[in-house]
């Protein structure tokens, strides 16, 4: 069975990036490969990392209050590519009332501060490899 591979990113101008470092560790840990882009990356920035690389999930953490704007953007930019069957999460500083707007918009799950690393590694876990 192929390793799971996942793209960390941060999107924007954020220059916050201690959350998506622990998150990269624990993905990891968690026996994925991990490729992380570093700050300030464009949507297009990070859906060519996600070409390149042959990525399952792309993991964007987000502290700069642009979520709305950024992520659909590099959803968009990801679908684009061809790449329909990317999983991609969210992380970060995120009010639950933009959460179901992101969610239509192709984000498959916000993870909000205080959640557990191992939630994403599971919820990862449920979505790509089968029962």
């Amino acid at each position: 069975m192929r390793t799971i591979r996942v793209l960390v990113a941060k999107p924007g101008l954020d220059g916050h990036d201690r959350g998506a470092k622990v998150v990269a560790r624990a993905f990891r840990d968690a026996g994925f490969e991990v490729i992380y882009t570093g700050l300030r990356q464009t949507p297009e920035q990070i859906a060519e990392a996600a070409l390149q690389e042959d990525v399952d999930v792309v993991a964007l953490s987000i502290l700069s209050g642009a979520h709305n704007t950024l992520l659909p953007r590099t959803v968009a930019a990801l679908r684009a590519r061809g790449l329909d069957d990317v999983l991609v999460l969210a992380g970060g500083v995120i009010p639950a009332e933009d959460i179901p707007a992101l969610k239509a918009a192709g984000i498959a799950e916000v993870f909000t501060p205080g959640t557990p690393t191992r939630a994403a590694v599971e919820f990862i876990r449920q979505r790509l490899q089968p029962a």
